[in-house]
């Protein structure tokens, strides 16, 4: 088990923050930083398993693995998210089943794009295979599959050139925004959720900024540069997003995403902020990790245990959501799904750490 570091400690308040903001409406989602900005935690995320990639693919001394075992090792991480998926959509489907019987209400089989199971489970069973069909809030997983099918690919040229990649990652960016490209759902209508296309750009960006990091100091000296265009821009956010000022994705010029703020193509304008709040927060962990060591604890053991941690908020965040449907909410309801969702993310954790410990050999 590694120490606490600013990646475990982001990447686990990015998990808390998407296990509070899955559950709508409740007290507590007013107070993450999704509600004072243009990007939100799936940034956050999806950005620090680019980073995550190039640590993991490269041994303690900094030298890159062989290629061959790059390449299997991002395709077996692949096929564990693929795994987690179809375990927490199959979970969340009888979650919903169990709770309409127990209720006695079949509207409830409704419940965030999960009609189309139960009325036509021959074809969208089959969806659920192909990850063509999601349901609400079960989509980021989807799009973790399918980017780290395709991260050997950039990982492999940018170990080569950094540039060449990054090029080719703005490249396919920018022809999905102008052409609208994305995945499409089946069997019901409409497209992904989060658009690979687009959202590779920021776990490409993850992995080159580690890599430019690890082999030069010219990456900080820049973040410190910069440090004050960071906070303006997220000053900037802050204001739009309580004044709730967001342009017209109708009455926008054509391409109409590059001017829009929409989370599905990951728009330049959430792309930005996202940067923007990544110098401006930048230095936080060296300043506060000590002064919060239990939080930082918590947080990190969190990060370290991502798949696992991410997938039980998951099926947390669907039982807030119907515990709060069933009860009609109110603060103490969310006062228990909180912290019993708190709980049972730590006890993930845990488990999974206890579960990976070698046992000890007794002479």
């Amino acid at each position: 088990m590694r120490e606490p570091n600013a990646i475990d400690f982001w990447r686990g308040l990015a998990l808390v923050t998407i296990f509070i903001n899955h559950i709508p409406g409740n007290t507590f989602e007013r107070y993450t930083y999704s509600q004072y900005g243009i990007s939100d935690a799936a940034e956050l995320f999806v950005f620090l398993a680019g980073w995550s990639v190039g640590i993991a693919t490269r041994g303690r001394d900094g030298v890159a693995e062989p290629r061959l075992k790059t390449v299997l090792r991002l395709l077996s991480r692949t096929i564990e998210v693929y795994r987690a998926q179809l375990t927490v959509m199959a979970i969340a489907l009888a979650m919903i089943a169990g709770t309409a019987l127990a209720s006695d209400n079949p509207l409830i089989l409704e419940w965030h794009n999960a009609g189309g199971f139960f009325a036509d489970p021959i074809q969208t069973i089959v969806g659920m295979v192909l990850l063509t069909h999601q349901l609400g809030f079960f989509n980021i997983l989807p799009l973790y599959v399918v980017l780290l099918g395709i991260a050997p690919v950039f990982v492999l040229i940018a170990r080569e050139n950094r540039v060449v990649a990054l090029a080719l990652s703005a490249g396919l960016y920018l022809a999905s925004l102008v052409g609208e490209w994305n995945l499409p759902s089946w069997p019901g209508q409409g497209d992904w959720f989060f658009d690979p296309f687009c959202w590779q750009l920021l776990l490409v960006l993850g992995f080159v900024l580690q890599d430019w990091n690890r082999t030069s100091g010219t990456l900080r000296l820049w973040s410190r540069r910069l440090f004050p265009v960071g906070i303006a821009i997220v000053v900037l956010g802050i204001a739009l997003s309580v004044l709730d000022i967001r342009p017209d994705p109708m009455s926008v010029p054509d391409p109409r995403l590059l001017f829009s703020f929409d989370k599905t193509y990951l728009t330049p304008a959430r792309l930005l902020h996202f940067l923007g709040v990544l110098l401006a927060f930048g230095p936080v962990y060296g300043i506060i990790a000590p002064r919060i060591g239990l939080i930082v604890w918590y947080l990190a053991s969190l990060g370290r245990n991502s798949l696992a941690v991410f997938s039980m908020g998951s099926i947390l965040s669907l039982g807030g959501q119907l515990l709060r449907f069933r009860t009609g909410g109110g603060l103490a309801v969310d006062v228990v799904v909180l912290g019993s969702g708190l709980f049972g993310l730590g006890l993930t954790a845990w488990f999974v750490e206890w579960r990976g410990r070698k046992p000890r050999v007794r002479s």
